[in-house]
């Protein structure tokens, strides 16, 4: 979906409300002008009653209000400016909101958390904000904000060539051809500003690694000789991203475990590439197999799973408030594992919508990681919602041996995967690593003791 379709000049507002209520009705008034089916006073009411369970402050100065209704089209964006600003419930003390971002979505628009983490990912930018903000017109404001969006949704520019990387790039492709890989992964965060992979290996289908939001055009899956894959790296190592890389990639589907693959990379930043790598990737994941032919629970989404992984990895990192933190995440199978825990605090996500406690909406991301710090585990179905925080895993022990050093944290999230057919996920407290457990079977997705990367 093209987020910059639905920004339109004329939706785009020098708000003169010091206060949400007012500042909505502002926005709500410039939405009903331009569409005359939309029930102002009737979007009012579903607004404040968000933002009553729910603040939609995002942090940095913005707030996204956002509520669904029956409309002819997916979606509409009405962006405020106040630079006074705006008293909001969801700010610090002395902390107001400047800009005001209220979306509006169609029922049956069904990528509508999607669209919502992508302008959460856009205005989680200091910079960017305070030129939206400083900006002197609201002609320059749109602009400026189509040229912030397309940072994060356009496609990675072409890399430097010098005579290293042109060699590199050769090589890769007859060492991939020769060794009858699959497809060649590439390591987009060795170039500062992103590479066009596609322009490289236009004979080979290519897997890009990166920690940023690419939108490729829209083509369908099938047809892309480009498949983009997001998994955030917090090592200086080389390659650091390339088991959590591969996994993602086998829960999609994009490769299989009887593949071999060619991968090419370098140190973050670098702009050199160093690397070429051959994986088999049944001699690296074998025992994560475990005799079966699933990787992914039938009933979790692989996106789901990639958001807990890099919100698992981000709490690895980071911790919070500067301690080291570490929780449990149970992804899938939620009846059957429900039925082996039970609770050790009141459910903090009991009553919420599930749209509201789903994992992929980026407001969550900030509530589970404050409730990260609680004793027990995460619940989280297949599709994103999260059941419950502070649950008891009952799970029976299991037989097999884990490696010393492991505490009871990561003996549950074992037993656990054993008995029911769900993946966890362990951020260690002492550590920061990250581990995934399937089956029983353990699968670091990360080094210990990792460090912030620069940037």
């Amino acid at each position: 979906m093209r987020l910059e379709r639905h920004i339109a000049r004329n939706r785009f507002v020098e708000l003169k409300s010091h206060d949400l209520k007012g500042a909505l009705g502002e926005l709500l008034d410039n939405a009903s002008s331009c569409f005359s089916d939309l029930k102002r006073d009737y979007l009012l009411r579903g607004l404040l009653q968000r933002e009553s369970t729910m603040t939609t402050y995002l942090g940095n100065g913005v707030a996204l209000p956002h509520v669904r209704v029956k409309m002819p089209r997916r979606y509409v964006l009405v962006i405020g400016r106040s630079r006074e600003g705006i008293v909001h419930d969801g700010t610090l003390e002395g902390e107001h909101a400047h800009l005001v971002i209220l979306l509006l979505a169609d029922e049956r628009a069904r990528d509508y958390l999607q669209v919502l983490a992508t302008v959460a990912r856009l205005v989680k930018e200091p910079e960017l904000v305070a030129s939206l903000v400083g900006a002197p017109s609201l002609t320059d404001l749109h602009d400026r904000l189509l040229a912030g969006l397309g940072g994060i949704l356009s496609r990675p520019v072409q890399a430097q060539q010098n005579r290293i990387n042109r060699l590199m790039i050769r090589e890769a492709d007859r060492v991939a051809r020769g060794a009858g890989c699959r497809a060649i992964m590439v390591f987009g965060d060795t170039f500062v500003g992103g590479i066009e992979p596609g322009a490289w290996f236009p004979k080979t289908k290519t897997i890009l690694v990166t920690r940023n939001h690419i939108d490729l055009d829209d083509e369908s899956d099938a047809d892309r000789a480009v498949q983009v894959i997001q998994v955030r790296s917090f090592s200086s190592q080389r390659m650091a991203q390339l088991r959590a890389a591969v996994f993602v990639a086998l829960s999609r589907g994009l490769i299989a475990f009887s593949d071999r693959l060619c991968c090419v990379g370098g140190l973050a930043g670098s702009n050199q590439f160093d690397t070429v790598v051959i994986l088999d990737v049944e001699r690296e994941f074998h025992t994560l197999l475990g005799g079966q032919t699933d990787l992914l629970p039938d009933d979790v989404k692989p996106e789901v799973l990639e958001r807990v992984i890099a919100i698992a990895m981000e709490l690895g990192v980071e911790g919070r408030e500067g301690k080291p933190v570490g929780c449990l995440f149970v992804v899938g199978d939620t009846a059957h594992v429900e039925r082996l825990t039970k609770p050790l605090v009141l459910n903090p996500f009991y009553g919420y919508k599930e749209e509201d406690r789903n994992i992929l909406n980026p407001f969550m991301d900030e509530t589970v990681k404050e409730f990260s710090s609680i004793d027990g585990a995460f619940v989280i179905r297949g599709d994103g919602v999260v059941a419950s925080a502070g649950s008891l895993l009952q799970a029976a022990d299991t037989d097999h041996a884990l490696p010393s050093g492991l505490g009871s944290r990561h003996a549950a999230a074992a037993a656990v995967s054993v008995a029911t057919d769900c993946v966890s996920i362990v951020v260690s407290s002492s550590t920061g690593q990250v581990t995934l457990f399937r089956r029983g079977v353990m699968l670091p997705l990360t080094e210990r003791k990792l460090t912030p990367s620069a940037g």
